[in-house]
């Protein structure tokens, strides 16, 4: 299946951010995991860390970026690179919607401080 058409909205949605599943195992891929993320403006970091290596590349907006304690802003065409084991979260401290793309690879964990491990469901 070449063409993996776009979902018309977003799959899912945890305290008004918004995930949208683009290639996914459930959706055709069998290495890498693509999905939009859109934080509205306003949105809080949500610390984690991930079993494997991920990218964000963000598209519009501007994100606030804490990665393993050090913060810095990225904008549309930049690329975020959080390594495996590392502290992360992003915000969106403006005024505007910020969307990101996120590759990470299929099998690869998101982990809450003090939880288990997980799958997050925008990426089966």
């Amino acid at each position: 299946m070449p063409v993996v058409t776009a979902p018309a909205e977003p799959t899912h949605e945890v305290g008004g951010t918004l995930f949208t599943s683009l290639a996914t195992p459930t959706r055709g891929s069998r290495r890498i995991s693509v999905w939009q993320v859109e934080l509205p403006p306003g949105t809080s970091p949500t610390p984690h860390q991930v079993t494997d290596e991920e990218i964000f590349v963000v598209l519009d907006g501007v994100v606030r970026v804490e990665l393993d304690g050090v913060g810095s802003d990225a904008g549309p065409g930049d690329a975020v690179v959080v390594p495996a084991g590392v502290p992360f979260a992003l915000a969106n401290d403006s005024e505007a919607p910020a969307r990101l793309l996120c590759c990470f690879p299929v099998g690869g964990q998101a982990q809450l401080p003090g939880g288990e491990p997980f799958t997050p469901p925008w990426a089966l």
